[in-house]
């Protein structure tokens, strides 16, 4: 599903060369939880965005369910994005003026879904993530484990290929970090590949791998 050959990325700092990917390559096949590991700095992030269709490698291959990822225009990219690739972030990155389901609905917006399909298609989801009570609150009215499930729910709801989840406990009590963590191992049993980034052991050990990340390059896993 997933295959990187090499991948690297160069930034251009002024007169200055930041190289953040040096050579990175790895595969993930379909229904793999992978958890992606390294220091501040490293280029856990950059990678993400790549795998995420958000930005492009400097020099290799990207390849995502059998097609070359480099080749593709941005309007390719984001039709990829939206159809392949759900995103949880951190900090939950929630329209603060929508519900709970319209929050979820949004993606649904720029793919010619009628709105009562969407509204349906968020309810069960939230409802199939423990909060279906809750579709009609607005962000500030829910606790933060509540905000990820919607956000999760968001990244669902189009039926991705691949979950990418960047520290998605970071923001979470323990309880609802373990709360958290459950889903995305029921996802995972669903096909759904997970690849999640953490600087917590605790977190990692819950994937079936762990790639370890340090200066743009692979340390340990692949």
């Amino acid at each position: 599903m997933i295959v990187l050959q090499d991948i690297t990325k160069v930034y251009q700092m002024g007169k200055v060369q930041l190289q953040v990917l040096k050579g990175i390559g790895f595969e993930v096949k379909r229904g793999e939880f992978v958890a992606i590991m390294g220091p501040s700095g490293s280029g856990k992030s950059t990678l993400m965005n790549i795998i995420g269709c958000l930005d492009r490698p400097t020099s290799g291959t990207y390849t995502l369910d059998g097609t070359e990822i480099g080749k593709k225009t941005d309007n390719e990219l984001a039709d990829i994005r939206s159809r392949k690739i759900g995103f949880v972030f951190q900090t939950f990155n929630l329209l603060p003026r929508f519900s709970a389901w319209k929050n979820v609905e949004v993606p649904m917006l720029y793919s010619g879904i009628h709105s009562g399909e969407r509204r349906q298609r968020a309810i069960a989801l939230l409802e199939k993530l423990g909060i279906g009570h809750r579709a009609e609150h607005n962000p500030n009215e829910l606790s933060g484990g509540e905000q990820q499930r919607v956000a999760i729910a968001r990244a669902l709801v189009n039926n991705p290929l691949i979950l990418l989840a960047d520290e998605p406990t970071g923001n979470l009590d323990s309880k609802s970090g373990e709360e958290i963590m459950r889903i995305f191992e029921a996802l995972n049993k669903e096909d759904v590949i997970i690849l999640l980034v953490t600087h917590d052991p605790n977190i990692s050990q819950r994937a079936e791998r762990v790639i370890y990340i340090k200066d743009g390059v692979i340390v340990n896993g692949s």
